[in-house]
């Protein structure tokens, strides 16, 4: 056997459980991941690597379990200051009556405190990469930047006037500089990000993918969430949703379908053709009674389905372990079937196929070699997660974001011992609740 393998910066990591969420759903027990910089080098049995690896510095988690960083694919982060201000409502009195109003107050002051204290939320129930669509959407990127986590932004966009950009011409436009800034970043993505079908007009869903192509961006919009926004749709233009987007030539592998609760059979078959993605939001559409998503019938169709908490205001967590129970729960409910979207197809969802929809699964979503060093260490020490028989079980099923003790994004550790270190929570915590009386 040839000599351990030494580096300067190198960290190892150790569990009594390594899930790997590779093609192979390898599994370790115990297991060790080796980190090098910003990326993964190695992961495996742990004596193996142990033979192998001399790292510089080792953490040992002897009562843990390793796995890859949570990814919720769709999410309102700066939502999180209206939290509870609107609750129990249909969907489009939810939206026109409150939502759109309190929104009209934000600044890119508030967006950025709403987004820092989403952000703390999400790395502390161990999401490391989040897909957000809001407004003032340099903030959201400015506080992704700040606090150490990954994301794929953007600026929503309308056909009436914003408070962030003015008038919807000027959208495309600020969405477009916020693209050419960020070209390149290690953490930072920008996506195009045209609202719905029922807020944007045919022109302004085929300029502004036109731009997302230019670019190479994911396009995302919400999606056949409500049985009245098909029937308006129809109403308008003869179509379903999907269909009119399918008719106007925006539908494509790059597009991001989120919600897309009322689906006809027609309409899978045509996603199904498109090689769109989904992301199933499934507390958000059950406390907005918009209804559930098939995700059993896009997952058998080859649909690429992630999944999302959707925003604050209408869920009311971003607990991503809690969302995968949900989930997994309510597809066995919907068709009376138990082994309806089984634990390990759930866990897939926010972990390699989350990736996949975002356009990410080149960097992240599993534990491998040569991915970006995004994970997380659940403790298993707990009453709840005792004995073990099952990984994919317990992290669906048993797990919360509670239990989450270490999380790393891009090879630096931003939760430790169930601490914050990426940036001042009790700053955040500060400012949020001064800000907050702006909507009192």
């Amino acid at each position: 056997m040839s000599d351990p393998h030494t580096a300067s910066d190198t960290l190892m990591l150790t569990g009594a459980w390594v899930v790997t969420m590779n093609h192979g759903d390898e599994v370790f027990a115990p297991g060790a991941v080796v980190v090098q910089g910003d990326r993964l080098v190695a992961v495996g049995p742990l004596e193996e690597i142990r033979s192998s690896f001399r790292p510089q510095k080792t953490k040992d988690y002897p009562q843990a379990l390793l796995m890859p960083g949570l990814i919720n694919a769709h999410t309102h982060a700066a939502m999180s200051l209206f939290r509870g201000l609107a609750d129990d409502l249909p969907l489009e009195e939810w939206l026109t009556s409150h939502i759109f109003p309190a929104e009209r107050r934000l600044n890119r002051d508030l967006v950025y405190w709403g987004t820092k204290l989403a952000v703390a939320e999400m790395l502390l129930s161990g999401t490391t990469t989040f897909c957000d669509m809001y407004l003032f959407a340099e903030a959201v990127a400015q506080a992704v930047e700040d606090s150490g986590i990954r994301a794929v932004v953007g600026e929503v966009l309308y056909d009436f006037p914003s408070p962030n950009y003015g008038l919807p011409e000027d959208g495309l436009r600020y969405t477009a500089e916020l693209m050419q800034h960020y070209i390149g970043h290690p953490r930072v993505r920008v996506a195009v990000q045209p609202h719905a079908v029922y807020t944007c007009s045919p022109d302004l869903l085929q300029k502004s993918k036109d731009l997302a192509e230019r670019f190479g961006a994911r396009w995302v919009i919400h999606l056949s969430e409500t049985p009245r926004e098909v029937a308006d749709c129809q109403k308008r233009y003869g179509a379903t949703p999907v269909a009119h987007l399918n008719r106007l030539g925006v539908l494509k592998p790059d597009t991001v379908a989120d919600h897309a609760v009322v689906l006809s059979e027609a309409d899978l078959e045509v996603l199904a053709a498109s090689g769109a993605g989904v992301v199933h939001c499934p507390e958000s559409n059950m406390k907005l009674a918009s209804g559930i998503c098939p995700v059993t019938e896009l997952l058998s169709r080859g649909v690429p389905v992630g999944l999302g908490t959707d925003g604050c205001a209408s869920n009311n967590n971003l607990d991503m372990l809690g969302e995968m129970d949900t989930a997994a729960k309510l597809a066995k409910v919907r068709q009376l079937d138990p082994t309806a979207l089984p634990a390990r197809e759930t866990l897939a969802l926010a972990t390699r196929m989350g990736a996949r929809v975002l356009g990410l699964e080149a960097e992240i979503g599993m534990l491998a070699p040569g991915l970006k060093a995004d994970l997380l260490v659940i403790d298993l020490d707990q009453p709840h997660l005792t004995p073990l028989y099952d990984p994919y079980s317990h992290l669906v099923y048993a797990a919360t974001g509670g239990d989450v003790q270490t999380v790393m994004v891009n090879g630096r550790i931003l939760v430790e011992d169930r601490r914050l270190l990426a940036f001042d929570l009790p700053e955040t915590l500060a400012r949020v609740r001064e800000l907050s009386r702006k909507f009192k």
